[in-house]
């Protein structure tokens, strides 16, 4: 199934979004044209503002669910499509591109540079899913002054990274570990970060529609192997206790992992939170772009290339309100082993205002269970 083409400069057909949510670009944002989708826009400069930040691989369009419901309460919400993604133009889509535009201070600069955009100094609060959590917990890290509050859904944040001042102690290679298991395995994120990941999606034997679907299957409530617990440590032997859509096996693709865990025609036409309506969009949205953009992200946090700026902020607090959603059949909260515990403390966010898991939802919480994540955003909200 696919979806009637539009071009990147066409918005969104307002068929594919619910009711008061809209679809529109802001240009010249740190040299990109940004897409975003909105909801309550009308009369935005009287209500406080909601910032969106979504993941991979999604889009604004993943924020759907949630968006009208947070504008009925009375904010001004914002998903952008980020840099890497979707209808945002002007940037380079090449593996062998720069990876600078990519780094998490510069996506930053990004959010900022549409905010003034939209004429607002200061968000209620930032609001990120995924990899567009970390991303959020920057912006409250770095600029509390315009990010009011944080919510962190399905992706912990342990803080920013400590400076090697003091020798670190020496670690074993869990890559070269995870290879030589019996079952031998390699970790997605750095998979993400090879040169053929793009094509092994893009242009994957099943087509990128099927591919996407097992792909939001497999993370989802819905496969039933999603029963998460804490892992011991960032060892191999620990590791490879999460399912392969985490740990891979060592000679197949990301494509051939998930395919093996293809829904039934039955299960897919009984998918009421992603319908194959709504598949479609994001199968189209892939099909143009490809997935370069997004694995970029992923390549500046496995080379750590620009860990050294990031660790300029080491032992900096998030000192806004902060708070964690997610879902409780989510394999996410546990994948570096300590970062949700890590999260919740003083050391990283000593105004934590709790953390939440939502029966019924595994990675894609705010599709699986908008209404859920309505009642905790609101819930932390009014708190703050």
């Amino acid at each position: 199934m696919t979806h009637p083409s539009l071009t990147p400069q066409d918005p969104l057909d307002p068929s594919l979004l619910p009711d008061g949510v809209r679809s529109r670009f802001v240009e010249d944002i740190n040299g990109l044209r940004m897409h975003l989708l909105e909801a309550g826009w009308e009369k935005a400069a009287d209500k406080p503002c909601l910032l969106l930040l979504h993941g991979f691989p999604e889009l604004a369009y993943s924020w759907r669910k949630v968006m009208p419901a947070l504008a009925e309460a009375g904010y001004h919400v914002v998903a952008p499509d980020q840099r890497g993604y979707g209808r945002t133009t002007g940037w380079d889509a090449e593996y062998d591109g720069p990876l600078t535009p990519f780094r998490p201070l510069n996506l930053l600069r990004d959010i900022l540079g549409l905010l003034a955009a939209l004429g607002r100094r200061h968000v209620e609060a930032v609001i990120g899913h995924d990899f567009g959590s970390p991303i959020a917990a920057t912006c409250a890290l770095v600029r509390p002054d315009v990010f009011r509050a944080l919510a962190m859904m399905s992706s912990p944040f342990p803080g920013p990274p400590k400076t090697p001042f003091e020798a670190p102690a020496a670690k074993a290679d869990v890559h070269a570990d995870l290879a030589a298991l019996a079952r031998p395995r390699k970790h997605y994120q750095w998979y993400y970060a090879t040169r053929p990941a793009n094509a092994d999606m893009t242009d994957c034997p099943q087509g990128l529609h099927a591919f996407l679907r097992a792909y939001y299957h497999h993370k989802s409530a819905d496969w039933a192997g999603n029963r998460p617990f804490r892992l011991d440590g960032w060892t191999a032997e620990a590791l490879a206790q999460m399912p392969t859509y985490y740990i891979m096996d060592l000679n197949e693709t990301m494509a051939q992992t998930v395919a093996k865990e293809m829904p039934s025609d039955a299960e897919i036409a009984a998918n009421s939170w992603l319908p194959e309506r709504e598949l479609a969009v994001y199968a189209g949205e892939y099909g143009r772009t490809g997935f370069q953009g997004g694995l970029q992200w992923y390549r500046c946090n496995t080379t750590g290339a620009f860990l050294s700026e990031q660790e300029v902020f080491s032992g900096r607090t998030i000192d806004v309100p902060a708070t964690f959603i997610a879902g409780a059949q989510d394999w996410g909260i546990h994948q570096f082993p300590g970062a949700l515990e890590a999260m919740a403390s003083d050391a990283v966010c000593p105004d934590w205002r709790g953390t939440h898991l939502i029966e019924g939802a595994g990675h894609w919480v705010q599709q699986e269970q908008p209404e859920a994540v309505v009642e905790q955003l609101l819930a932390f909200l009014r708190g703050v």
